[in-house]
């Protein structure tokens, strides 16, 4: 009776029913995998906040597929920030960077195309592709010691095919926290030019650049060597995923531009999702940015210092390089799987990490921590697993 596009599997696995089981129990559960920013514990200008939203405008509907005019200039002031001169033009509101990526596989796909996607990083890009029925085939991210993250370029041109569309990009990205080289950008842009493709950029995470790498985070948008589509939202940007607002940056050669834009309009204009009250708002919104950055840069900073002097004293795991967004990697190399590390750690410490699984890393023995958690949860939390893995 329902779409075969809904065919997942419902079942609750091994980490959710211990999570269940100590809830049941009234026991306090260490949670080192929050990424909610509103519920993390820090400060937002509530008064600036609400009188964003509660101009006289918000009661006016003027549909626009793009977007209201001021929303669009808004984010191209903050694409100024960061060194990229973009038309208005070429900017889209969306309700969200879920729907940026809808959006784009309708514009870019028949059912059944492909798009590369990096391995490992966000779970959730099989499910957006498989609503859209387009197929999603992993590209792997390669980690080294001595140089870190890189992307197996070697490998995605073996995997591109007549029915290739589109490779994702995640910059920087989630959890590898790891920014895309220059001479990755250089060689990608080329394949993607020569072979009809187009690149998706996530750049949700673009402000979050560890103070150790400050020359690591470079935004794709305004990219003129092929066609590009530059995603990202004030839920990561302003800390607000309340609001529903996200945007994706068109550039390229200009006849595919012109041409996509156009296409994109017409998808836009089918479902208008962007509210009137968060476009109104979004200038003053984008002008508490700073305010809520800094905020969690310190956060992130403090909690990575603290994690990677307890990772010392691991003698069988280590820290992965990481240069920007809100996720820390620890492999480990115990002999010991890292969905039975996470139960071990949910039972005997109540202490909750994601297992690299939960990403598609290809080594096992990955644990995943929010770099967004409180200061002293984390601490709490890392000192208990050190103690259970020492």
């Amino acid at each position: 009776m329902f779409s075969s596009r809904l065919s997942w599997n419902p079942s609750t696995n091994r980490i959710t029913r211990s999570i269940e089981a100590l809830k049941r129990s009234g026991a306090e559960l260490v949670d080192l995998t929050e990424t909610n920013p509103t519920a993390a514990g820090f400060d937002y200008d509530s008064a600036a906040v609400r009188r964003a939203i509660s101009a006289p405008a918000i009661l006016e509907y003027h549909p626009s597929p793009r977007g209201l005019i001021p929303a669009r200039q808004a984010v191209v002031d903050y694409y100024r920030h960061h060194g990229k001169a973009i038309d208005r033009e070429t900017v889209f509101l969306t309700s969200s960077t879920s729907e940026s990526y809808a959006c784009l596989f309708k514009l870019l796909c028949d059912p059944e195309d492909t798009v590369l996607a990096p391995q490992p990083s966000y779970p959730l890009f099989d499910f957006l592709a498989g609503l859209e029925s387009v197929n999603l085939q992993a590209y792997q991210l390669r980690y080294q010691p001595d140089t870190g993250w890189h992307i197996d370029l070697e490998q995605i041109k073996s995997l591109t095919t007549p029915r290739t569309r589109a490779i994702i990009l995640v910059n920087p990205n989630n959890p590898t926290g790891s920014y895309i080289r220059p001479h990755e950008r250089d060689q990608l842009t080329r394949w993607c030019r020569d072979h009809d493709l187009a690149l998706i950029v996530d750049e949700v995470f673009l402000d979050y650049v560890s103070t150790q790498s400050p020359d690591a985070s470079l935004s794709f948008a305004g990219n003129s060597g092929a066609l590009t589509f530059t995603l990202s939202g004030i839920s990561k940007v302003l800390g607000l995923p309340q609001f529903k607002l996200g945007w994706i940056q068109v550039s390229g050669p200009k006849p595919l531009c012109v041409s996509a834009c156009n296409n994109l309009e017409m998808i836009s204009d089918t479902y208008l999702s962007a509210s009137t009250p968060v476009q109104v708002g979004l200038p003053a919104l984008m002008a508490q940015r700073d305010f809520f950055q800094n905020q969690v840069i310190t956060r992130i900073e403090t909690n990575y210092k603290y994690l990677n002097a307890a990772c010392d004293r691991l003698t069988t795991g280590r820290m992965l390089e990481r240069k920007g967004g809100w996720t820390a990697v620890i492999a480990m190399q115990n002999g010991i799987s890292d969905e039975d590390m996470v139960c071990r750690l949910l039972d005997s410490d109540h202490v909750l990490v994601h297992p690299g699984y939960f990403y598609d890393f290809d080594e096992d023995g990955c644990l995943v921590i929010s770099l967004l958690t409180r200061p002293d949860r984390l601490m709490t939390g890392i000192d208990r697993l050190v103690s259970r893995f020492r």
